[in-house]
């Protein structure tokens, strides 16, 4: 490794120890003295489900993103609809799209037959996030606890409040200024989409109906452009055909996402217009260029989003069962 490349990820490591590492309420260790195997536990379950299909680590990182961006980090995206409520999972933004619900469940359930009561559910979503992101080859990072779960989940603030994929870079960065992260973290949180498949829905106007004068995003990678239509057919309805979301490397948490960009690949809109602007494009280079990077700045991000609006203290409660609310 060259002086200047050791010189720039120093200074990144510098930058990260400089970031706010938890809020006022929150704590690393938060349940080490009430409910010391919780994150053992929840690395395991991690663990096993990762071994036995690798998105599933994506889909975690995903759940803890969208839970976040709606309500805040209180668990109302793991909360089931009712026949009087259609909750948040269900919102078109997350069924069928997000997956691992099952995961958190098995962790829920080991974790109350040692310490009822205790662990919230928001908690184990944000751990689960951690661990898929270092079980797939990103870096580690320490979670600050002490969330407590929300009573409310309602699919139409999903809706409201998630970014859409047709989205451009000035709408991102407006997005997620309402939820209190920069510029800077958004690119860095997007590079989550190393990971994981997206449903074909999602993208097929950027190869068929991009606008009335164009069919094709003229943005996107031909020779791409012409696989995803393979895999995409115009005018299919079959709502389980999926793609990588990273076709280079789909289930390592690497930094193929801002190469992917660089050379017009990005699969959606709001990925490729990371390259629209001179600040984004900018840092989008420096993630693709070193690896390490990228991985540094990804944990402090994810700690940051942690935070967004978060139940502390006695408010909200925790959930016996993540589904359901008490």
């Amino acid at each position: 490794m060259d002086l200047r490349v050791q010189v720039i990820i120093l200074a990144v490591g510098l930058l990260c120890l400089s970031v706010p590492l938890m809020d006022a309420q929150l704590q690393v260790g938060f349940y080490d003295s009430t409910c010391g195997l919780a994150e053992n536990i929840v690395k395991d379950e991690v663990q096993k489900a990762v071994l036995g299909d690798a998105g599933l680590g994506a889909g975690l990182i995903r759940m803890h993103f969208h839970d976040c961006f709606v309500r805040g980090c209180d668990g109302s995206v793991l909360i089931d609809s009712t026949s009087g409520n259609t909750a948040e999972k269900d919102s078109p933004v997350n069924n069928p799209s997000l997956r691992g619900f099952e995961i958190i469940d098995r962790a829920k359930t080991r974790i109350e037959a040692q310490c009822a009561g205790v662990v919230s559910c928001a908690d184990i979503l944000a751990f689960a996030a951690r661990d898929s992101v270092a079980i797939t080859g990103g870096f580690g990072y320490n979670v600050p606890a002490g969330r407590r779960d929300g009573r409310v989940s309602l699919s139409s603030e999903a809706l409201s409040n998630l970014p859409p994929p047709t989205a451009d870079v000035n709408q991102l960065t407006q997005i997620f200024s309402n939820k209190g992260l920069s510029q800077s973290d958004m690119v860095t949180l997007s590079g989550a989409h190393t990971l994981g498949r997206s449903h074909c829905t999602s993208f097929t106007n950027r190869l068929y109906n991009f606008n009335s004068t164009t069919p094709q995003d003229p943005s996107l990678d031909p020779t791409y452009a012409a696989q995803l239509k393979q895999q995409c057919p115009q005018g299919s309805t079959d709502t389980s055909l999926v793609v990588p979301m990273d076709p280079t490397s789909p289930n390592r948490f690497d930094n193929a996402y801002y190469s992917n960009i660089l050379a017009n690949q990005g699969l959606f809109t709001s990925d490729q217009t990371l390259i629209s602007n001179p600040t984004t494009a900018t840092q989008v280079r420096q993630n693709a260029q070193l690896d390490a990077m990228f991985k540094q700045r990804f944990g402090p991000a994810m700690v940051k989003m942690g935070q967004i609006g978060v139940l502390t203290g006695t408010n909200g409660e925790i959930r016996t069962n993540c589904r359901v609310i008490n």
